[in-house]
């Protein structure tokens, strides 16, 4: 007896057993965006020090360049993205020059040049500092600065790209960096950390060396 092939098209396959799931989109928890265009820093808002003399040329601090959003390190100020977030995951990755000192602003208000608004005391700020293969402590790169040192010290050495995942969800804080959780805690059981605000901005910071980003991409929950 002759065998009769049939075949389907696709998209009655796709009706009959449902389109292919994103897993980020299964999750429920809000979409995925990218928080910087590429092209120029619309949605980002500079504060402290925003232009340096070279030579005789006045040039801008925070530039875009190649996908990157590049910090010339001159002075000392923040870039803030300009939305205030509650709880989130942020991915970022980021390549730092020797000697280099700057930080990631979490939950923090926008910074007006006074230090009650610089991050690691109204909020946070996860430092990041040319320190590879140094110990771990409350100001080693990882750390949430003066407060709380990483699990382990796993920044990679200057030079080289750093990826970060932040999470915050009501008082708890999870940190992986270059896939080693560095930080994984509940500040309500902390009681230097316990009354830091739930909401807040994030920034990324200019501290007087050269540091570049890219893949910025923010996820509410």
């Amino acid at each position: 007896m002759k065998t009769i092939k049939r075949s389907f098209p696709l998209i009655a396959v796709v009706l009959f057993f449902g389109a292919p799931v994103c897993p980020a989109a299964a999750s429920g928890d809000g979409q995925l965006i990218d928080l910087f265009n590429g092209k120029d820093l619309s949605g980002w808002v500079a504060a402290g020090q925003t232009t340096y003399k070279d030579g005789n040329e006045e040039k801008p601090v925070w530039t875009v360049q190649d996908d990157m959003i590049v910090c010339a390190g001159k002075g000392y100020g923040f870039l803030t993205y300009d939305k205030e977030l509650g709880d989130f995951i942020i991915h970022v990755e980021y390549r730092m020059c020797k000697g280099c000192n700057s930080g990631l602003g979490i939950r923090s208000k926008k910074y007006n040049g006074s230090g009650a608004t610089r991050p690691s005391t109204s909020g946070y700020e996860m430092q990041i500092v040319d320190d590879a293969g140094r110990k771990p402590g409350n100001h080693s790169s990882g750390s949430l600065y003066r407060y709380v040192a990483p699990n382990v010290n796993a920044t990679r050495p200057a030079g080289e790209w750093n990826v970060v995942d932040l999470e915050c969800r009501g008082p708890k804080i999870k940190i992986t960096m270059n896939g080693q959780v560095i930080h994984d805690i509940d500040q309500s059981q902390i009681d230097r950390i316990k009354n830091k605000p739930l909401h807040g901005y994030f920034c990324v910071q200019n501290h007087g060396r050269k540091i570049e980003y890219r893949n910025l991409r923010l996820k509410e929950l």
